[in-house]
């Protein structure tokens, strides 16, 4: 596993640097060797965030070098609009002069960045754009491909946008495979395709008529080449969100699901989008429920919960709530895995 050092400066707490905890919870390419932020320096990650790696935080490249082997740095966020925070600017030029490939998962690629492009020539490092479309030429159209996949296709989704869709998917996919099932999961955005997903797109870099395609040829490609009988999908933002009206809708059209899990934070208030600006509000599970249902033949078949803001108690009241209410197993998925497991492995 390649030696890897995070960089969150000044993010690591926010929901923004979803690709660092991501990659602190479940990494199969990299061996994460250190978190750069300033704010939390000296720290461990485990501090600092609910249900990570122990990780030791530093201030600075140099700090992390003085005690670790390191061959790539990865920019750990995933900033509203994809832009680079320009504190990050420095710590990277400071990794390329120390040698270290850059990967990042923004809109704003750093291979296009002609200061950061010049030095990483000059000192012969790569610099990787994860979140990047392939060539126009390369792109798939939508083929209607569901009708010749014998897997059944489950997409995780969910009422917001860094929600904990992903999470939930890899807490529930390891399960599945120590259970024994023939299982493969499909990536739909930077973190997954950071953390080893072996099929998948970063699918809100895809232009607009090749969205649905592209993801449906991953689709098909985990099928033709493995054979499983459950695919995975990773949801994007969701379908009520104003700000990302792309993601699950290509998620439900690429996929056309069997069943779909549904990821949901009862304890915040607001969409996770410019939050202090909008304060637009979070939906209910059951308004989501209903337009899965419109834009699929597919129903929520398992209700997952983000805790965050609650307390165990409160957690449990409300997973207590959501089974009762909608007739639906619920649970915590990375406590409770098995539950979403059983309710997959019942479609069979």
């Amino acid at each position: 596993m390649t030696k890897t050092v995070i960089l969150t400066d000044g993010f690591l707490d926010q929901g923004t640097a979803k690709t660092a905890h991501g990659l602190l919870r479940h990494s199969e390419k990299y061996e994460i060797v250190g978190v750069i932020d300033s704010e939390f320096q000296g720290k461990k990650t485990d501090e600092v965030i609910r249900r990570s790696k122990s990780v030791k935080i530093y201030p600075d490249l140099p700090s992390v070098l003085k005690e670790k082997e390191v061959e790539t740095l990865i920019v750990g966020v995933a900033t509203v609009g994809g832009y680079l925070p320009e504190n990050f600017r420095e710590h990277i030029k400071t990794a390329i002069k120390n040698g270290l490939d850059i990967i990042a998962g923004l809109h704003h690629y750093l291979t296009e960045d002609q200061e950061l492009k010049g030095l990483a020539e000059e000192y012969d490092v790569t610099l990787t754009d994860i979140r990047k479309s392939p060539p126009l030429d390369e792109l798939h159209y939508f083929k209607n491909r569901k009708k010749d996949i014998e897997a059944l296709t489950i997409p995780f989704l969910g009422t917001d946008s860094a929600v904990g869709k992903r999470t939930a998917l890899l807490e529930v996919y390891e399960v599945m495979k120590e259970r024994g099932a023939k299982v493969e999961w499909v990536a739909t955005g930077q973190t997954g395709l950071l953390q080893g997903s072996e099929y998948g797109i970063p699918l809100d870099s895809i232009k607009g008529d090749y969205m649905v395609g592209e993801l449906e040829n991953q689709i098909w490609k985990a099928w033709k080449e493995k054979e499983p009988d459950y695919i995975l999908v990773e949801g994007q933002g969701s379908i009520s969100h104003p700000a990302y009206v792309c993601g699950s809708r290509a998620v439900l059209s690429a996929s056309q699901p069997d069943g779909v899990v549904l990821q949901h934070a009862p304890g915040r208030k607001y969409r996770h989008y410019n939050e202090d600006e909008i304060q637009w509000p979070m939906p209910d599970p059951q308004t989501e429920r209903e337009l899965i249902r419109s834009f699929s033949d597919a129903d929520v078949i398992a209700i997952t919960i983000n805790p965050e803001d609650l307390t165990e108690d409160e957690k449990k009241e409300y997973i207590s709530k959501y089974e009762e209410e909608y007739d639906l197993p619920s649970s915590d998925a990375i406590q409770e895995p098995g539950k979403i497991a059983e309710a997959i492995s019942d479609l069979g």
